[in-house]
């Protein structure tokens, strides 16, 4: 599946668009330093590689990559995604399915835990 980078999320998780069968990972990172072009939090760099290369393979589940905003923007506690998509470390890759025909998060991996190759490919399975 491709990667997407330019998902509009909804108001919340109950409306994102799942069939029953479906998964939708969302990983939310920090978005890029206007001079370097690189994404500001070290965390998300250092991930970004291991996101890229396990939802790079055409059997990879869906992935929509979500940026948190500059670091003023993130370090706000009204920020959309720490309110609405409890969010609290970046990076973070999120599960979504539906449960009982309710989209519902069913899993995360934040910060180093993506990090772990074994722990990752087992998250998306």
């Amino acid at each position: 599946m491709p990667i997407t980078k330019n998902l509009t999320l909804p108001s919340s998780t109950k409306e994102l668009a799942l069939t029953s069968a479906s998964k939708l990972f969302i990983a939310f990172i920090s978005s890029p330093d206007p001079i370097t072009k690189q994404p500001w939090c070290p965390d998300v760099r250092d991930a970004m590689p291991h996101i890229n290369k396990t939802f790079a393979a055409d059997d990879a589940p869906e992935l929509a990559i979500i940026e948190v905003g500059q670091k003023p923007e993130w370090n706000n506690p009204q920020n959309v995604y720490r309110t609405t998509w409890a969010t609290k470390n970046i990076p973070a890759l999120v599960r979504y399915e539906k449960v009982n025909g309710e989209v519902t998060e069913t899993g995360r991996l934040v910060e180093g835990e993506i990090l772990n190759n074994q722990k990752l490919l087992d998250f998306i399975v």
